[in-house]
Formats: structure tokens, C-alpha cells, sequence
């Protein structure tokens, strides 16, 4: 914590102004009544915590915004709290020129403590006593004139839903900056031996910031002792270590709970505060009604069947209220690219754009329907106040693998897309519980899972074969599919816990947020950042690896390959017209890529890599199937229409490509696809880390190319272990 000096406004340039507060305090709501759609979102150094910025007008004043990560103290104890108080403290940027500190109206006991906080630093700060229009409705009433007296800084009674008081904010932030520096004002006065620890730290603090006023000599010195500890007291001025470890240790040896004094003294504080400024009624109806909720939504049993009963909508939304979206996407995209083939004359350039650079940028955007559905629900439920009783609920599963609470939206959402579901890791405050989550989550079967598996059991089992007379095989092998995904998440989230990312799992605190409305711009500006995010972020990086992926499979030729079908295809310019024409060209077209295949870059991967997969039952054009597949799994299924000559536009339910796939053989005659091989196979997909959408919007998530690259090396290592252990298994069981 180094010394900041708080200089005047007018010789800073652009003031800046960090509006900081509680998490569920409606920072965010602020935030965006304040900057509209101007605001720029980047990151938090060494973190990849959204830091947004916006320009605003306090009054005639330009200033610059920074929204400040949410944080209950400035006393950190993880690295997302550690990055909002190096946004309110920064140890080696520009200190902010002032601070708001949001507050709820409806709870202010709890929101002032963070506000004590800065008031203690000597910021120019001012407390906007946010949703004052629900405090009214329950009877809360704030003497904002006996609160400014008593805390010393200006405070200003708002509605960021309504957007009222956004006037008087504006008033208050450019007067507290037009004062700089704010008026000295006398530490809180300390009882017994917490006064004397707390001069002892003081003394030292004074030593290396001699320029500072008191007041920020005591914050200095409060915050030494309440945050620094271990590991946090690396990188500080080792004479203040070193009085820190001495007064800790002192403390320890006395029975005393230091953390505790220094709490209970500040609380103690506010009370005061709120006994002089706040009138309250007991109880209240409101209260009565959210008591009424929480004893169903919080229930161990209740809880959880409300929560299914959720999810359920959520899945179908995804599943199937975002089909119809996808598909006039996937039309869109077509059309766009049968308009470039029709526009252009054949050849190299032309290929890139249609099977390059539009079918990437269509791998990208069709992902936008269900990014959008998921985020409108999270926000919906976050911003109702229900997303936190989840969380409490879920957690008592959870924690059995080391799992965070929180970490079962993001998870459930595995089902539908990897993609949106690792975004929604972002709910999980922890780095090291939000990391192990989106490291494991791209093992739950999503929908790109779906069409492999359909294609292989309608190849090896046939529609009529029931299990019992009354469940279908594929039914309970698409089943097993599921379930393993299941068991796999779980596991590998256990492992990592206890291993790579292996600490203490810090209990779940949770603030019971009131029950709200939503507000629709709220929601609609936080889908839109996220939506944007994606697009620009991950969608630079798919596109980028769709082409390549192309190239791959395209080039190089084989010369002898081209002209006799170039000879085939004049040939049928001379005997055939029309639609005939057409029909036989496109038939041409396939039968060459097939052809060309075994001369390309990846089939000649396929080949060098069949030694390896041969263990597995697979053979090399499964292999190039495989290669194919890493921009996205369900690109197994055209990649293999192109191995066997069908073409690229074949799906899971082209009844050729079935026919083909059920007929293929191995060298030495046998069938290629068997029961066994192609459980073998989807045990693979199960398992295998094929989407590189999952790999860039980790990398984006993550913030550092690492846990995606670590993803791939262990997801790929378990799938080839889960398909050797089936294939190798079941053939020694007799099975083929």
C-alpha cells in the first residue's frame, strides 16, 4: 500500500473517479446509467477481471469512470479483492481523484463497512445510497445532512434503476473534487491494547510516508494489520513486515484475536453512524415475504427440485429455443457461401473464401443464439437475487469434489456449449475455484457431442434392437455417453483440486441479496458486453484456426489426381446439361476430395498418426477425421462424408454416409466400424478436448495461453486412455 498523493483535479488532467461497493450493491446498474453505451472494457493487469471505463460528466466536469471489481472490504484476502483494492490504492498507478462508493439503502450495517474503509484513506469520497426508492417502500428513511457529518463524506441518496439522484452524484462528485485535498479530519480513537498495536504500525507507517496526513496514516496502519499475513506480507517495506509479524505474534501469544478487535472496532464505528442517520421499522412485510421464499428456495430438498425445475426451462431454451436462431444462421451462411461460388470464378481463392474464411466466421456466430440465451438467464436469475440461494444450495454437492456452489450453473451449461458456459464461470468470485471449473466443464456432453454420437450408434446398432423389450440400445448407450461425461467432470475437478490447483477451498460467503425485478437494460447491457466479448475475443481466434484447418485438408494436390478428374468433368460438360449437370459435377467434386485426401497435409497426419489411434480401433482416415474435428467435434461428421466421397454437406442423418461408414473396411477386409469401435470412438469424444472455440474463449477467460494448453495435453491423454482401455478391454472380454 505506497503512498498515492492526492494532488488537485485540475492538475491531474481528466480526474478519475472508481466507483466501488458490494457485490449485489448495483454498482453495475450505476455504472451504466452514468457512462450509457461509451464505456470500453479491457482487463485488470495479471487478471483477467473485466476493467471497465467510461467518460462522465459530474456536473461540467469530464471525468473518467472505472468501475471497481465488487468487494466487501479493502482488506484482501483473494486476488479478485486484491484487484479492487489496487484500483482504490493502486501501488504504482495514478490513485483515483475521488471515489463513490455505492451503498444499498436497504442494508447499509453491511455496505457502510467497505465505505468506513476509503473514508479512512483520505479519498475525496462520496457514499450514493443506492435503491433509496426501496428503502422508502419498507419504511427506511436516511438523514443524509447527520451521515455526511458523521463519515465525512458527501453522501447523495440515488435509484440507478430509476436514474434518480444521478444529478445530485454528478453535484457531489465535482464538488469533492474541486476540494483536493478533502478536510484533515482525526482518526476513530482506538480502546486498550488494539490503540496501542495500532501506534506501533502508525509510527512505522509515518517513517515511510512522511507527507501523509493522519488520517491515511491510520488506514495504512489498520490495513497492514487486518490484510497483511504470511505469503501477503512479501513486497512490502520490510521495516513494516517486520512490525506486523511483531505485533501479530504478540497479539497471538496474548489469546487475541486481532482480526476480530479490529473488526468489531469498526462496526462498532458504524452503528453510530446508522443510529444518528437511519430510521428503520422492525420487521415489515417485505421481510416477512422473503422469509417466506428463502424457507422454500434455500431447503435442502425444495431448493434443489426449484432449481431442476429452472434448468429444465434453461436447457430447453438453449436446446430448442435457439434452434430456430441457429438454423437461419446456418441458412444465412450457406446462402452467403453458395452466392461466393456463384459470383466468383472457381479456384484456390474462391475456395478459401467459401470453406475458409465464411465457414469460420459462421462457426463463430452461430454460437451467438446460445451465448445470448444463457447470459439473459444468468442475468435474469443473478439480478433477481436467486442466483445466490442456488449457490448456498448447490454447494453442500459440490464441495464433496471441490467444487464451488456457484460452479453448477456454469456446469449445467456444459450441456448446450462449452463456450457460454465457461463465460459463465465468471459468477465464481475465487480464481483458483473459477479455474478448476472451466478446466473441467468442456468434459459435459454438449450439443456438438450430439450429432457424433447419433451418426455412430444409427452405423452400429440397429433402431430396432431394444434393450429389456423396452429401451432402445442407442437410447442407453447415448445415455451411458451422458452419464460418463458426468462422472468424468466430477473427477477431473476432484484431481485438480487435490493436485494442479490444489489450496484450501474457501467456504462459500454469500450475501442474501432482496428479491428484485430485473431491470431490462440492466440485463440487456450486460448480454450485449458478454455477447461482444465472445464475437471480437474468441471469434478472432476461431477464424483464424478454421482457415488453417482448411488449408490442411485442401493442399497440397496431387497433379495426375486433378487432371484425371478435370478430364471427368469435361466429359460430363459434353454429355450431361442442367440440373443432371450439376448433380454429376457435385458428385465430381466429392469423389476428387476423397481422391485428394491422401496427398493433403492432413491425410498425410492421418497416416503418420494411425500407429498411434490403431490401439484405439481407429484407422487413418479416422484419424483425419480426428484432425479435422479440433476446430469443432461435429466436424467429424463432413470431415468423414469428404474421407468416404460423399461430400460436405452430409449430417448425422444423411443415410449415404451411414451406408458407407456401416460398409467400410479395414485392409485385411474386416468391418472398420463395430460395436466396439465405435464405442470406442465416442468414449473419445467424451473425453477429447476437439473445439477450439472452448480453447480460445479459455484462453480469454484465463488470461494466459497455460490452463487451455494444460486442458488440451490432459483431456486428449484421457480420452486416448478411455478409448484404449474400452477397445483393448472389450476385446479381451470377447467382444468385437
Amino acid at each position: 500500500m505506497s503512498a498515492a498523493p492526492v494532488l488537485p483535479a485540475a492538475a491531474r488532467g481528466v480526474p478519475i473517479v472508481a466507483l466501488a461497493g458490494n457485490p449485489n450493491a448495483g454498482k453495475t446498474t450505476l455504472f451504466n446509467a452514468l457512462t450509457g453505451a461509451r464505456a470500453r472494457t479491457g482487463n485488470y493487469p495479471g487478471i483477467t477481471i473485466d476493467r471497465r471505463t467510461g467518460p462522465w460528466k459530474a456536473a461540467e466536469r469530464a471525468v473518467q469512470l472505472v468501475d471497481v471489481p465488487g468487494t466487501y472490504s479493502l482488506s484482501a484476502r483473494s486476488p479478485e479483492e486484491q484487484v479492487a483494492v489496487d484500483a482504490i490504492l493502486p501501488p504504482d498507478e495514478r490513485a483515483p481523484d475521488a471515489v463513490i462508493v455505492v451503498a444499498d439503502a436497504t442494508a447499509l450495517e453491511r455496505h457502510l463497512y467497505l465505505a468506513l474503509q476509503i473514508v479512512e484513506t483520505g479519498r475525496p469520497t462520496v457514499i450514493a445510497l443506492n435503491m433509496i426508492d426501496e428503502a422508502r417502500k419498507i419504511g427506511i428513511s436516511v438523514d443524509e445532512a447527520a451521515l455526511a457529518e458523521a463519515t465525512g463524506a458527501r453522501v447523495v441518496s440515488i435509484s440507478a434503476v430509476r436514474r434518480e439522484g444521478l444529478g445530485a452524484l454528478a453535484a457531489a462528485v465535482d464538488a469533492a473534487l474541486a476540494q483536493q485535498p478533502p478536510p484533515e479530519r482525526d482518526p476513530e480513537p482506538l480502546d486498550g491494547a488494539l490503540a496501542d498495536d495500532a501506534r506501533e504500525v502508525e509510527a512505522v507507517v509515518r517513517a515511510i510516508h512522511p507527507d501523509e496526513r493522519s488520517a491515511a496514516i491510520r488506514a495504512r496502519a489498520t490495513w497492514a494489520l487486518l490484510s497483511l499475513g504470511g505469503d501477503e506480507l512479501e513486497g512490502i517495506p520490510p521495516q513494516l513486515r517486520e512490525v506486523v509479524e511483531q505485533v501479530r505474534a504478540r497479539a497471538e501469544a496474548a489469546g487475541r484475536d486481532l482480526d476480530r478487535e479490529l473488526i468489531e472496532a469498526r462496526y462498532a464505528r458504524i452503528d453510530r453512524w446508522v443510529q444518528g442517520a437511519v430510521k428503520a421499522p422492525v420487521g415489515g412485510a417485505r421481510r416477512a415475504l422473503t422469509d417466506r421464499l428463502d424457507s422454500v428456495l434455500t431447503h435442502p430438498v425444495l431448493g434443489f427440485l426449484v432449481f431442476a425445475a429452472v434448468m429444465f426451462v434453461l436447457f430447453e431454451a438453449l436446446f430448442a429455443w435457439s434452434d430456430p436462431l441457429i438454423g437461419l444462421i446456418e441458412d444465412a451462411v450457406g446462402g452467403l457461401q453458395g452466392l461466393t461460388v456463384a459470383s466468383l470464378p472457381a479456384g484456390p481463392l474462391t475456395n478459401l473464401l467459401v470453406d475458409g474464411v465464411i465457414a469460420g466466421v459462421g462457426n463463430v456466430v452461430v454460437f451467438v443464439p446460445q451465448i445470448a440465451l444463457l447470459f439473459v438467464f444468468i442475468a435474469v436469475l443473478e439480478d433477481s437475487g436467486y442466483l445466490a440461494r442456488v449457490a448456498f444450495v448447490i454447494d453442500r454437492v459440490m464441495s464433496g469434489v471441490g467444487l464451488h456452489g456457484k460452479a453448477f450453473v456454469p456446469l449445467l451449461s456444459g450441456f448446450a456449449c462449452a463456450v457460454p458456459a465457461v463465460m459463465a464461470t465468471r459468477t465464481i468470485e475465487n480464481r483458483r475455484d473459477r479455474l478448476v471449473t472451466m478446466l473441467a466443464l468442456p468434459l459435459m456432453s454438449c450439443s456438438a457431442r450430439l450429432p457424433i454420437y447419433a451418426l455412430v450408434i444409427a452405423v452400429i446398432f440397429p433402431a430396432e434392437e431394444r434393450v429389456l423389450g423396452v429401451l432402445s440400445m442407442g437410447a442407453l448407450v447415448l445415455f451411458t455417453m451422458y452419464a460418463l461425461s458426468v462422472v468424468a467432470t466430477l473427477g477431473a475437478a476432484a484431481v485438480m483440486r487435490r493436485t494442479v490447483l490444489r489450496g484450501p477451498r474457501p467456504a462459500l460467503v454469500l450475501e442474501l441479496p432482496p428479491y428484485r425485478v430485473p431491470g431490462a437494460r440492466n440485463v440487456a447491457s450486460a448480454v450485449w458486453r458478454r455477447v461482444k466479448s465472445f464475437l471480437v475475443d474468441a471469434g478472432t481466434i476461431i477464424l483464424a484456426i478454421t482457415i488453417v484447418l482448411w488449408g490442411l485438408l485442401s493442399y497440397p494436390t496431387n497433379d495426375a489426381v486433378t487432371a484425371r478428374f478435370d478430364g471427368l468433368r469435361a466429359d460430363a460438360a459434353e454429355a450431361l446439361s442442367g440440373d443432371a449437370l450439376a448433380e454429376r459435377l457435385g458428385a465430381l467434386d466429392a469423389r476428387e476430395a476423397e481422391a485428394q485426401l491422401p496427398h493433403s497435409a492432413a491425410g498425410k497426419l492421418g497416416h503418420a498418426i494411425e500407429p498411434v489411434i490403431a490401439p484405439l480401433g481407429f484407422d487413418w482416415r479416422i484419424g483425419v477425421g480426428l484432425i479435422g474435428s479440433f476446430a469443432a467435434r461435429e466436424v467429424l461428421v463432413s470431415t468423414l462424408g469428404i474421407v468416404w466421397g460423399i461430400g460436405e454437406e452430409e449430417d448425422e442423418e444423411s443415410v449415404p454416409l451411414r451406408d458407407a461408414l456401416r460398409d467400410a473396411r479395414r485392409d485385411d477386409g474386416s468391418l472398420l466400424f463395430t460395436p466396439l469401435s465405435g464405442f470406442a470412438l465416442m468414449v473419445f469424444f467424451v473425453l477429447a478436448a476437439q473445439c477450439m472455440s472452448t480453447l480460445a474463449v479459455i484462453k480469454r477467460e484465463s488470461g494466459t495461453w497455460k490452463w487451455p494448453l494444460f486442458m488440451v495435453v490432459y483431456m486428449t491423454a484421457l480420452a486416448y486412455v478411455g478409448a484404449l482401455i474400452t477397445y483393448q478391454g472389450g476385446l479381451l472380454l470377447g467382444f468385437s
